[in-house]
């Protein structure tokens, strides 16, 4: 297996649906046990590449390899996996036991053998005692963990997940995240999870991949991908942003100071960037990395005066814009536990200065956004 020790390997998969290419030559290694998660906005490829490690597409180019076997010329039933739907899948007119047993059916068990495994796949999804249940009478959660159950049951070594909190509404979805990770940390066994919603993949993984047009822009830990983010692109998927044009002016030693736009000097941190003085680059901040205060802070590395133009109260937070001159769109702001208005000098319109340190810059290369 190409030298790796990890249990499910993509390398270099391929996959086109005529001119469409769906999958561009992904390469990304899942550790045994890792909760993994494909992130990425609709039309990216992640549900695709998570049905090729299913076996519902073959690849057109490369390989997926579960232990160590290639596995792209065996059908679904043949391999370690097992998949939870987006729709969940639950047939109408089995009750809940049925419908877990249904993964069981080619086993062809004793019968108590079948009933014990269900009401063990139940008990693992907090559904113990629900197996006459029908579907119609099961919430939306309570039918996303039946088909947790229905897809535990087989005791695959890799669980795919297509989005399958999708259809919860928040507060609900909030829940059934924490009892899917202590799920899975439970069992042990690999989970390679799909979704859209950056909160979620934050909340659930060990790490990342983030996926656009196809490819995987980056993979690593969560942590990684909101504090390091490697493109403009990445940055811009993962939480709220500010972007600033900028020219490298000087650099020395770890650090560069950056003529950035509305912004003027700026000192930055390099963080292993190799950047020549007159390069173009692309500064980017996160909101609550910047401090807002109604007055410049001595000592501040960086400062910038502005206007605040629009607050919002959020109660544990607040979220401000702050016009720059200079700039085309206002600067975001986030702070905890600031009131606005109420005559601590942040009512809309008051002057303000936005301050940050060094290592909250983040230095990108330029590209079309």
């Amino acid at each position: 297996m190409a030298g790796d020790d990890s249990y499910l390997r993509i390398e270099r998969v391929t996959k086109r649906f005529g001119a469409v290419v769906a999958v561009d030559a992904v390469d990304i290694s899942i550790g045994a046990g890792e909760f993994f998660s494909l992130l990425g906005p609709s039309g990216c490829g992640k549900t695709t590449l998570l049905r090729m490690l299913a076996g519902f597409e073959t690849p057109d180019e490369g390989e997926v390899y579960i232990d160590g076997q290639p596995v792209s010329g065996q059908p679904p039933h043949l391999r370690p996996t097992n998949m939870v739907f987006q729709n969940y899948a639950i047939f109408p007119h089995l009750n809940v036991a049925r419908n877990v047993a249904y993964g069981l059916r080619k086993e062809k068990l004793p019968r108590q053998e079948e009933d014990r495994r269900v009401e063990e796949a139940l008990e693992m999804v907090k559904l113990g005692g629900y197996g006459d249940r029908r579907s119609n009478e099961l919430s939306g959660g309570q039918r996303q963990r039946v088909a947790l159950a229905r897809a535990l049951i087989r005791r695959p070594k890799v669980l795919l997940l297509d989005e399958p909190l999708g259809a919860l509404d928040k507060k609900l979805r909030e829940d059934m995240q924490i009892e899917l990770r202590q799920l899975q940390q439970s069992l042990g066994i690999t989970f390679v999870f799909v979704t859209h919603d950056q909160e979620e993949a934050m909340t659930l993984s060990d790490r990342i991949a983030v996926m656009a047009d196809g490819r995987a822009l980056q993979v690593a830990s969560p942590k990684e991908v909101y504090n390091r983010p490697t493109s403009i692109t990445v940055a811009d998927f993962i939480g709220q942003m500010n972007f600033f044009e900028a020219r490298v002016s000087e650099t020395a030693g770890e650090e560069a100071v950056l003529d950035a736009a509305g912004f003027g000097r700026m000192r930055a941190k390099l963080g292993g960037a190799a950047l020549q003085p007159g390069a173009s680059i692309v500064a980017a901040l996160r909101p609550e990395k910047l401090t807002l205060s109604p007055a410049r802070s001595d000592g501040a590395a960086n400062a910038v005066e502005g206007v605040l133009e629009a607050a919002a109260y959020l109660g544990d937070r607040s979220h401000f814009h702050v016009r720059v001159a200079g700039l085309e769109r206002p600067v975001a702001v986030a702070a905890q536990d600031w009131a606005v208005g109420g005559g601590d000098g942040l009512d809309e319109g008051a002057p303000v200065w936005l301050t940050w340190d060094n290592d909250s810059v983040i230095l990108l290369e330029s590209e079309r956004r």
